[in-house]
């Protein structure tokens, strides 16, 4: 899935971080928590009225999330996601989940930070739930839109040129 720009573990859920992007725009509104990933651009927008999740058959790759308050922390839990012989959270690696991956996230906000923890929770594929934690710390900048090239296909037409400045070059000495 990430050859394809499709999604990145930075979107989560869990939001585990990458080697690079790891930024978050967070937007919280009386009904919805909006995250914006820097990495991939994408955008989850979970609902925090109450409503009932989708039918079990109704799957997405990031899951359907749910969110609600349990004191000062924001409780979102996310269950019916995508999945495949080769699903991890819903991107392509690795066969860590399946259809019974669950994941319970908090956030849960400091002066300068957000406390973020995940607990994954998928019986058939782990013997018990396990649970991670970060920091988000608070940056002043932008988040800028990630460009991706959907698997790279001018790559190839790419090195065929800088193979043939190569030779060119090489033939003038």
């Amino acid at each position: 899935m990430p050859d394809r720009c499709l999604l990145f573990s930075q979107s989560g859920p869990p939001m585990i971080p990458g080697n690079y992007n790891n930024n978050y725009q967070i937007v919280q509104t009386r009904d919805y928590l909006v995250v914006l990933a820097e990495m991939g651009y994408q955008v989850r927008v979970i609902p925090l009225d109450g409503r009932p999740s989708l039918p079990e058959n109704m799957r997405q790759w990031t899951g359907v999330s749910r969110g609600h308050w349990e004191g000062d922390t924001l409780v979102v839990e996310s269950m019916n996601f995508k999945f495949g012989d080769r699903s991890r959270f819903g991107v392509q690696l690795n066969s860590m989940t399946d259809q019974n991956l669950r994941i319970v996230e908090r956030f849960t906000r400091r002066p300068e930070s957000i406390t973020y923890r995940a607990t994954i929770e998928d019986a058939t594929v782990y013997t018990r739930p396990w649970t991670m934690e970060a920091s988000f710390e608070r940056a002043d900048g932008l988040v800028y839109e990630y460009a991706c090239h959907e698997g790279n296909y001018a790559m190839v037409d790419m090195l065929s040129g800088a193979r043939k400045m190569e030779r060119e070059a090489e033939e003038q000495k």
